[in-house]
């Protein structure tokens, strides 16, 4: 599943790249996002940035309320429980990257794999989005199963990349013509397997649904 990922393009060069509205002025985000931070989403036709994550209530062994855990991949198969309904349904966004990671090697000693697509700049992801109380507006990324794909040989799930025809239809009204752009990325992918340690910072737990 997807945990960090990068955009390191500007405000205005996405906006422009999907004739979005830049709404984000001010905004504080880095180039390499984890969950529980802020970053750029394109929803109704407008820039905007949120945090990568749902929020979930946890608690503690007495009870306790405990800080929110951000679950920020979504899986295709779950789209339609009740944790991700609404927002599939209703509020279907694309996600702006120029690459995303997976963590490779043996544990404790894992490093950063990053994929992206060979000769876009930037490119769109499948994404959920909604209101919250804890963090405001805030989105998920949705993962389906790289089988068939130049990822699998990295990990058996992938973000749902869009072509650019596709984008419309992903946010369109419609949840089945959605729903069947939940497939693993046929085209070729640039894999680059770096010596970077994937824990190099500590970063909030991350969930997938």
């Amino acid at each position: 599943m997807c945990n960090l990922y990068r955009m390191t393009k500007t405000r205005s060069e996405v906006a422009a790249w999907f004739d979005a509205v830049d709404m984000a002025e001010g905004a504080n985000f880095g180039e390499e996002v984890y969950p529980g931070t802020p970053g750029l989403v394109v929803a109704e036709g407008k820039l905007q940035a949120m945090t990568w994550g749902f929020p979930l209530a946890l608690k503690g062994k007495q009870g306790q309320p405990l800080k929110p855990k951000p679950v920020n991949n979504a899986r295709t198969d779950k789209l339609e429980s009740f944790f991700w309904r609404h927002a599939f349904a209703e509020r279907r966004c694309l996600i702006p990257l120029t690459a995303w990671a997976e963590a490779e090697g043996p544990k404790g000693a894992m490093t950063r794999t990053w994929m992206a697509l060979p000769g876009d700049p930037v490119f769109a992801v499948a994404g959920v989005w909604r209101q919250s109380d804890e963090w405001g507006a805030c989105y998920a990324m949705v993962m389906t199963d790289s089988a068939g794909s130049d990822a699998a040989a990295v990990h058996s799930r992938m973000p749902v990349l869009l072509a650019p025809e596709d984008q419309a239809r992903w946010t369109g009204d419609h949840t089945d013509e959605a729903l069947g752009l939940c497939r693993a990325w046929a085209g070729p992918l640039a894999i680059d397997r770096t010596p970077d340690p994937w824990f190099r910072r500590t970063a909030s737990q991350p969930g997938l649904l």
